[in-house]
C-alpha cells in the first residue's frame, strides 16, 4: 500500500541527553506543529535530523528504536558536517541570500560540498523505505537537492517540495554559484509549492532564464513529465489557538501578567532572533513613538519576546548584543518607578504563556524586512476570541497577501510604524472587529490541515497528468510497431516539420542549417521508391530550396503557401494578398525598437517576429502587447496569428499545414498503407488533425497535442528516422525520468 513520507531538516521530536538518559521533546517551529496532525493521521513516516549530533562510536540504537515507535526515522549527521551543512550553507549562504541580505551571504565551496553530502544522506534514508507509488513530501531550503536525488533512484514515486522561506528575484538568485544545481534539485519534484505568488513568479523566472525551461500557467515541461508550481500559503491549527485561551493554564498566565503589568495597553513583539525580522528597527520605532506621542507614556508597554536562534552565526551574536543595548537604553531613558516601557524576554515561551500574551495584547507588532509567511501574525488573530486587537504587519511578510485587514507598513519606514502604532492604539473597538472577523474566518477555513491536504492533492493531480502524458509516450513497443509497419508497407508518406523537428532551435533562425547528417538521412529516406517524403515547414521557399532542393523530396513552404513536388517547380496555393503587410510590419517594427535582439522575418505571404535572443521577462510582456495590437488589425484582413517557439507569425487564415496536407494527399493518385507525421509546435497540430487515426503522428516535446504520441527531442526524431532508413549506427537515447 502506498505510504506518505515527510522529509524535513528536523524531526518533530528533538532528542536531548539529560542526567544520564535520553529525553524526547517536541521540536519548536511552525512546520513541526503544522504537520503533526498529518503525521498522526495514518500511514505517514517522517524522516529528519533528531536534534543533536552523535559521536561516531556513540550507540544510537535506543534513539532509533524510540523514534521508530513514533514513525520517525532519524538521519544521523556528524557534528562537523552538520555545522557546515546547517550553520554553513543553509544559514550563511541560502538564508541571507533568499532574504535579500547579500552582504551577509558567504559563498564557500566547502559548505556547498557538505550540503550535497548531507542531502545525499537524507536521500539514502528515504530510499531505504521508498517504493514506487509512494508520496514523498520534502520541506524547505536545507533539502533543495533532495527531490532530484530521489527521482533518479525511484522515478515512479510522487514527490512534492515546499519552500517555507521566500524565493528571491532572478537578479538576486543568479548570484548563487550553484544556482543550476539548486533549480534542477527542486524540479525533481512533481509539485513545487510556495507561500505567495511572488515567490512562484520569481522561481519560474529563474527556470526560464537560467535553465531555459518553458512554462505555461505554472506548468513546466520536462522530458517525459511535467512539474506544477503554485502558491499555497501555509495555515495554522486555528482551533488550537482559539481554544487555548479558554484553558485554565492560559487563564492563570493572563492573571499573572495583568498583576505584573497592571492595566497598561500591551504591544506584543515575538520573533526568533534573526536579522531578517527587523527587531532592532522595531525597537527604534517604538522609541520614536514614545517621543512623538508622549501621551502614551505610562499607558502602554512593549513586551518583546526573543527566541534564541543560530548562536553559531556571527551576525546573530552581534544582533543580540545590539538589541540588548537598545532595550537597556530605551528603558533607561523612560523607565519610572511605576512604569517600564519594554519587558524583554530572551527565551522560548511555553504554549500557554504564549497564548496568554496573544490574548492580552492590544497590538501585535510584526514587521520583518522579509519573511516567507510569518505564522505569529496568524496565531495572534486566532487567539483574539473577542475579536479585539490590532495586527500591524509588514508588507514584506508573506502573510500580508492574506491578512489584508491588518495595518500594513513598510518595515523600513520608521515614521510609518510610529503612525501605525498610534492608529492601532486609538482604533475603536468596532473598527477592530470589522477588520479581524473576515481574517479569522479565512484562517479558520484555510487552516494547516487544509493546506496539507491541498498540497497532497496537488501532488496527486500532477502525477495523474504525468501518467496521462505517458500513455502517449514514445515507448519501445511503439517504436517497434512503427518500424514493423514501415517495413511491411509498400507506399509510405513521411510528413516532416523542420525547426524543432529535424534541427534544434538556434538564436538566429537563418543559421539553423540542417547539416550533413540531416540532409543525408532525408536523402536516404526519399531515395526509397516506396517513400514520399514531404518537408512541411513555416520556412520560406528560398531556405528550403537551398538545403533540400537537390534531394528527391517534396517541399511545402510558409505553412502551405508554396508547394514543390520532387523535380518540379514551386506552385502557389490560392490567390493571396500582400496588401496587409505594411500595416502589420509597421506594428512589429515598434516592438523591434522596444525589444532588444528581436527581429522581423519577412516571407512572401507572412511576417514573423522572432524574440528567442531577447530578455525572456521583457519578451513575455512584449508578446502580450503585440498579440493585443495584432488582434485589432487581423480581422479586416482575414489573417491568422501563430504562436510558435519564441516567434509570433501573421499569415492568411486561409492557409495552414492541415489544408496543405489534405490538398497534397488529394492530389496524389496512389494509396498509402503507412503515414508518419512529426512536428513540434502549434502549426503542426493542423497536420495531425488532417490525418486519420491510422497515421502515426508524433509531437516533439510534451505540450498538449492531437498527435498520438510524444517524442522527447530532435535527437530522438533523427534516431527513429535513421532506423527507418536502415542506419543501425544511430540508436534511440530517449530522455527518461
Amino acid at each position: 500500500m502506498a505510504k506518505t513520507i515527510i522529509v524535513s531538516n528536523r524531526l518533530p521530536i528533538s532528542v536531548h541527553w539529560e542526567e544520564g538518559q535520553f529525553t524526547f521533546l517536541p521540536s519548536a517551529g511552525g512546520l513541526a506543529t503544522g504537520l503533526k496532525s498529518l503525521h498522526d493521521s495514518g500511514d505517514v513516516t517522517w524522516i529528519g535530523w533528531p536534534g543533536r549530533t552523535f559521536a561516531p562510536d556513540e550507540d544510537t540504537s535506543e534513539v532509533t528504536e524510540r523514534l521508530r515507535e513514533e514513525h520517525l526515522l532519524p538521519v544521523y549527521i556528524s557534528a562537523e558536517d552538520y555545522e557546515d551543512f546547517y550553520e554553513g550553507f543553509s544559514n550563511k549562504t541560502v538564508w541571507p541570500l533568499f532574504h535579500y541580505f547579500q552582504q551577509y551571504t558567504e559563498y564557500n565551496a566547502r559548505y556547498w560540498e557538505v550540503y550535497q553530502k548531507v542531502n545525499q544522506q537524507f536521500s539514502q534514508e528515504v530510499l531505504r523505505i521508498a517504493e514506487p507509488g509512494d508520496r514523498i513530501w520534502v520541506h524547505d531550503y536545507q533539502l533543495m537537492l533532495l527531490p532530484q536525488m530521489i527521482r533518479e533512484q525511484v522515478p515512479d514515486t510522487t514527490i512534492g517540495f515546499f519552500l517555507h522561506i521566500p524565493f528571491p528575484s532572478y537578479e538576486i538568485f543568479r548570484t548563487l554559484p550553484w544556482r543550476k544545481e539548486i533549480l534542477w534539485g527542486i524540479i525533481g519534484s512533481d509539485f513545487v509549492g510556495f507561500h505567495t505568488y511572488d515567490y512562484v513568479r520569481h522561481f519560474l523566472s529563474a527556470l526560464s532564464r537560467i535553465l531555459e525551461l518553458e512554462h505555461s500557467l505554472g506548468r513546466v515541461q520536462l522530458p517525459g513529465r511535467v512539474v506544477d508550481v503554485d502558491a499555497l500559503p501555509m495555515g495554522i491549527d486555528y482551533e488550537k489557538y482559539e481554544n487555548a485561551v479558554k484553558e485554565p493554564e492560559t487563564i492563570a498566565e493572563v492573571i499573572k501578567f495583568r498583576q505584573q503589568i497592571g492595566q497598561e495597553k500591551i504591544i506584543l513583539s515575538i520573533d526568533r532572533l534573526d536579522y531578517s525580522k527587523g527587531i532592532l528597527q522595531r525597537l527604534e520605532a517604538f522609541e520614536l513613538f514614545l517621543d512623538a506621542y508622549p501621551e502614551w507614556q505610562h499607558r502602554v508597554s512593549l513586551i518583546m519576546v526573543l527566541v534564541p536562534s543560530r548562536a553559531g552565526v556571527d551576525q546573530y551574536q552581534s544582533l543580540k548584543t545590539h538589541i540588548d543595548e537598545t532595550v537597556g537604553r530605551i528603558n533607561g531613558k523612560y523607565n519610572t518607578i511605576d512604569w517600564r516601557p519594554i519587558y524583554y524576554f530572551y527565551r522560548a515561551l511555553d504554549f500557554h504563556t504564549l497564548s496568554a500574551l496573544y490574548y492580552l495584547s492590544e497590538v501585535a507588532l510584526v514587521t520583518p524586512f522579509r519573511d516567507g509567511m510569518n505564522l505569529v501574525a496568524k496565531e495572534y488573530l486566532a487567539s483574539k476570541i473577542d475579536k479585539k486587537g490590532v495586527l500591524i504587519l509588514s508588507e514584506m511578510a508573506g502573510a500580508a497577501k492574506e491578512l489584508t485587514g491588518a495595518v500594513l507598513v513598510n518595515p523600513n519606514d520608521s515614521h510609518a510604524i510610529v503612525e501605525a502604532l498610534h492608529e492601532a492604539l486609538a482604533m475603536p473597538v468596532e473598527e477592530q472587529k470589522r477588520r479581524n472577523e473576515p481574517m479569522q474566518k479565512n484562517l479558520a477555513r484555510y487552516n494547516v490541515s487544509h493546506w496539507a491536504q491541498t498540497f497532497l492533492k496537488s501532488m496527486e493531480d500532477t502525477r495523474q497528468a504525468v501518467l496521462q502524458l505517458r500513455e502517449k509516450y514514445f515507448s519501445d513497443p511503439v517504436q517497434r510497431r512503427i518500424f514493423s509497419d514501415y517495413q511491411a508497407a509498400n507506399q509510405r508518406l513521411l510528413l516532416l516539420d523542420y525547426d524543432g523537428t529535424l534541427v534544434n532551435f538556434v538564436t538566429d533562425p537563418l543559421e539553423a542549417a540542417p547539416g550533413e547528417q540531416v540532409t543525408t538521412l532525408v536523402g536516404q529516406l526519399a531515395g526509397d521508391v516506396g517513400n514520399q517524403v514531404v518537408i512541411i515547414s513555416g520556412r520560406d521557399r528560398k531556405f528550403l530550396n537551398q538545403w533540400f532542393g537537390s534531394l528527391p523530396v517534396n517541399l511545402i513552404a510558409e505553412h502551405g503557401v508554396w508547394r514543390k513536388e520532387r523535380d518540379g517547380e514551386w506552385q502557389q496555393f490560392g490567390d493571396l494578398s500582400q496588401e496587409w503587410k505594411p500595416e502589420i510590419n509597421g506594428l512589429m517594427e515598434t516592438f523591434v525598437d522596444r525589444t532588444a535582439n528581436s527581429f522581423i522575418e519577412n516571407k512572401d505571404y507572412s511576417l514573423a517576429w522572432h524574440y528567442r535572443a531577447s530578455d525572456p521577462e521583457l519578451a513575455n510582456i512584449r508578446v502580450r502587447e503585440l498579440l493585443d495590437g495584432l488582434s485589432k488589425l487581423i480581422g479586416r484582413h482575414q489573417l491568422q496569428i501563430l504562436e510558435g517557439s519564441k516567434v509570433i507569425e501573421v499569415k492568411s487564415q486561409t492557409i495552414n499545414k492541415g489544408k496543405a496536407v489534405r490538398d497534397w494527399i488529394g492530389s496524389q493518385p496512389q494509396s498509402r498503407d503507412f503515414v508518419l507525421a512529426i512536428g513540434d509546435d502549434q502549426t503542426d497540430e493542423d497536420t495531425f488533425k488532417a490525418l486519420d487515426r491510422s497515421a502515426y503522428t508524433l509531437k516533439v516535446g510534451y505540450r498538449p497535442t492531437a498527435a498520438r504520441y510524444h517524442i522527447a527531442s530532435v535527437k530522438d526524431v533523427l534516431a527513429l528516422l535513421a532506423q527507418l532508413a536502415g542506419e543501425p549506427k544511430l540508436k534511440m537515447e530517449r530522455a527518461r525520468d
